[in-house]
C-alpha cells in the first residue's frame, strides 16, 4: 500500500471513530446531566480529572514519542518488539506508583474521602490506557484497530448508560461502565498484537529502559504542562467551588471537547507521516503542514464561531433548563477548537518533528505556570466564569508563542516561507 493510500485509509479509520466519539457523547451528555443533576454529574467530572493526572503519568508521553519511533523502525521486527516490550515494563511500574499514590489520596485527604469508591473505579481507565498501546497501532499506522476497538467499547458504554443509570444513585455505574470497557478493549488489543503482528514480551535491558524514558521525557513534561490549563481546570474549579458549580463547567467543557475532537483523526493520523517525510524532505513536508493548517484552521474557525452564536440553543438542547449557568462558560471558551487546531500544527505536527522538543515543552510550561496563577486568582473570584478566561488565555499564549517561535526559526507557514 503506498503512504497516501495509508494515510487516506488511517484519516477514515479515524473520522469514523471521531464521528462515533462526536455523536455518542450529544446522547449520553444530555442524558446524564439530566438523570445525575449538576451535582453528582460534577461529581464524575471533578472524578475523571482527578485521575486523568494518572492517565498522563503512565503515559509518559510515549503516545508521541514512541510513535516516532514505531514508524521509523516498523519494517524491522526486532527492534519494534524491544520497543514494545521496554514501554509496557515501564507503564507497569508506573501503574503501580499511581495506585499508591490513588490509595494515599484517597485516605488522607477529605476531599477525596466521602466518595472513595467513585475515585478508585474511576482509576480503571488508567489500567485500560495502559493495556491499550494506541502508540503502536498508530506508529504502524494501522488506525483501523483502534477504530474497530473504541467503536465497541464506546457502543456498549453508550447501551450500558441508557440502560443502568436511572437515577442521581447509580452513580457509580458510569464510571464503572468507563473503566470496564477501557482495561477490556486494552486485553483484546494485546491479543491482536501477539496474533497478527507475532510480537512477544522479552525482558528489556537497563540501558533501553534509560533510553525510552530520555526520549519521552520532554513530551511527558509538555504533557504535564497542557494538563495544567485542561484537565486540571475541571479540578482546580472542584478545588475551590463545589460540585455544582464543576458540573456547570465540566458539560459545557465536554461540548467543546466534542467539537475540537472532530479534526482529531487528521492530526493523529497525519503524525506518523509527517515524522516519516520530514525524515526524507524537509521542504516537501513544510509545504504539505502549511496545506494542514489551512484546512484545520478554517474548519476549526468555523465550528468556534457557530459555537459562539449558537451557545444559548446548545445549552438548552443538550444540557437542559438546569445548565443556563453554562451558556457564558460555553461562549467565552467557544474558540478554543480555533486555538487548539493551530498550536496541534504549529507544535505537535512542526515543532515536534523538527526537533524543537525542548521549545515545545518550554513553551507548555510556561503556558501551564500562567493559567495556575489565572485560575488561583480568578476562580474564587468569578468561579466557572474564572475558570473559562483562564484557559482561554492560556491556549492563546501557546498558539501565539509557537507561532513566533517558529517564525524566528525561519518556518513562515502561513507565507509558505522557509529557511
Amino acid at each position: 500500500m503506498s503512504n497516501k493510500k495509508r494515510l487516506i485509509e488511517n484519516v477514515l479509520s479515524l473520522a469514523t471513530l471521531q464521528g462515533l466519539n462526536y455523536i455518542l457523547p450529544l446522547l449520553t451528555i444530555p442524558y446524564l446531566v439530566r438523570v445525575l443533576g449538576p451535582d453528582n454529574y460534577g461529581l464524575v467530572a471533578f472524578a475523571q480529572s482527578f485521575i486523568q493526572f494518572f492517565v498522563i503519568l503512565a503515559d509518559y508521553g510515549f503516545n508521541l514519542s514512541v510513535t516516532n519511533q514505531i514508524a521509523i523502525y516498523r519494517e524491522n521486527k526486532e527492534k519494534i518488539q524491544t520497543i514494545f516490550s521496554t514501554v509496557m515494563t515501564i507503564k507497569l511500574f508506573f501503574l503501580i506508583i499511581c495506585f499508591l499514590i490513588l490509595c494515599l489520596s484517597v485516605y488522607l485527604f477529605p476531599k477525596f474521602q466521602g466518595h472513595r469508591l467513585v475515585y478508585v473505579i474511576t482509576f480503571g481507565t488508567v489500567i485500560g490506557n495502559i493495556l491499550f498501546p494506541v502508540w503502536f497501532f498508530q506508529g504502524i499506522e494501522k488506525m483501523k484497530y483502534i477504530t474497530v476497538l473504541n467503536v465497541f467499547a464506546k457502543t456498549i458504554f453508550t447501551v450500558g448508560i441508557f440502560m443502568l443509570v436511572k437515577n442521581s444513585d447509580d452513580i457509580l455505574i458510569v464510571p464503572l461502565l468507563n473503566s470496564v470497557g477501557t482495561i477490556f478493549i486494552g486485553l483484546i488489543s494485546l491479543g491482536i498484537i501477539k496474533k497478527t503482528f507475532s510480537l512477544s514480551y522479552v525482558m528489556p535491558c537497563l540501558s533501553d529502559i534509560k533510553y525510552q524514558l530520555k526520549e519521552g521525557w520532554y513530551v511527558f513534561i509538555s504533557t504535564v504542562a497542557i494538563s495544567f490549563y485542561t484537565v486540571s481546570n475541571t479540578f482546580i474549579l472542584g478545588l475551590f467551588t463545589n460540585n455544582t458549580i464543576v458540573g456547570y463547567y465540566a458539560s459545557a467543557e465536554k461540548i467543546i471537547n466534542a467539537a475540537s475532537g472532530i479534526v482529531s483523526p487528521i492530526t493523529q493520523a497525519i503524525y506518523p507521516y509527517i515524522s516519516r517525510l520530514m525524515a526524507e524532505n524537509r521542504e516537501r513536508t513544510l509545504m504539505f503542514i502549511r496545506k494542514v493548517l489551512f484546512i484545520v484552521g478554517g474548519g476549526t474557525l468555523f465550528i468556534s464561531l457557530c459555537i459562539f452564536i449558537l451557545a444559548e440553543n446548545i445549552v438548552d438542547v443538550a444540557l437542559g433548563d438546569k445548565y443556563t449557568h453554562s451558556v457564558g462558560i460555553l461562549r467565552i471558551i467557544a474558540f478554543l477548537p480555533f486555538l487548539i487546531g493551530l498550536s496541534n500544527t504549529f507544535g505537535i505536527q512542526t515543532m515536534l518533528t523538527l526537533g524543537y522538543k525542548k521549545a515545545f515543552s518550554n513553551i507548555l510550561m510556561v503556558a501551564s505556570i500562567l493559567n495556575v496563577l489565572l485560575a488561583v486568582i480568578f476562580v474564587p473570584m468569578f468561579k466557572h466564569i474564572g475558570t473559562a478566561i483562564a484557559v482561554l488565555t492560556s491556549e492563546f499564549f501557546v498558539t501565539f508563542t509557537m507561532f513566533v517561535y517558529l517564525r524566528l526559526k525561519g518556518i513562515k507557514l502561513l507565507e509558505g516561507k522557509h529557511v
